[in-house]
């Protein structure tokens, strides 16, 4: 894959959430239909042996690609929601950002022990929500966790901050 490709269709926009944040706008891929078919096979490629059961996607643009992989990887899909979007029973983590405090939920019947997870999202930046989503998916006990990214930060240094003996696998790096 012609990784150098994607990342110029990469949209920056500064400012946003707040002041001070150069946000990586994947949505400029994703409306590429060669480039979101190239990290499809890309990601489906890199997981296809690994048993995964369902994909956990992580809001919302984590919705994109996950969803994507767990169809073609015959897994289900499982969402990782702000609070009061998801309507069953959930467990809720709450963590730091680069830019405040969030809080995610999953629900509490989403997943089982005998499930192999991937967790997957847009963006590795702090690595702030990926902890906190690594903490709700543990809770259920699955057989194995792995750690998907389309896309690091690396000058943030985030992925030192996550779990050390989770397998974690990024595609795009800035």
């Amino acid at each position: 894959m012609n990784y150098e490709a994607i990342i110029k269709q990469v949209r920056d926009i500064p400012d946003f959430p707040k002041p001070g944040i150069l946000f990586k706008d994947l949505t400029t891929v994703f409306k590429n239909e060669v480039s979101l078919q190239a990290l499809s096979d890309e990601l489906y490629h890199l997981y296809k042996d690994k048993g995964i059961t369902k994909v956990v996607g992580i809001e919302s643009r984590g919705f994109i690609m996950g969803a994507i992989l767990a169809s073609r990887l015959g897994a289900g899909f499982i969402p990782i929601r702000k609070p009061g979007k998801l309507p069953a029973d959930t467990w809720q983590e709450s963590f730091e950002k680069e830019y405040g405090i969030d809080t995610i939920e999953i629900h509490r019947d989403a997943l089982s022990e005998s499930d192999t997870i991937l967790l997957h999202d847009d963006l590795l930046a702090t690595g702030g929500t990926m902890i906190a989503a690594a903490n709700l998916v543990r809770r259920f006990n699955p057989q194995k966790i792995y750690i998907n990214f389309l896309s690091e930060i690396v000058a943030l240094n985030g992925r030192a901050e996550l779990p050390a003996d989770i397998e974690v696998e990024t595609l795009l790096k800035f």
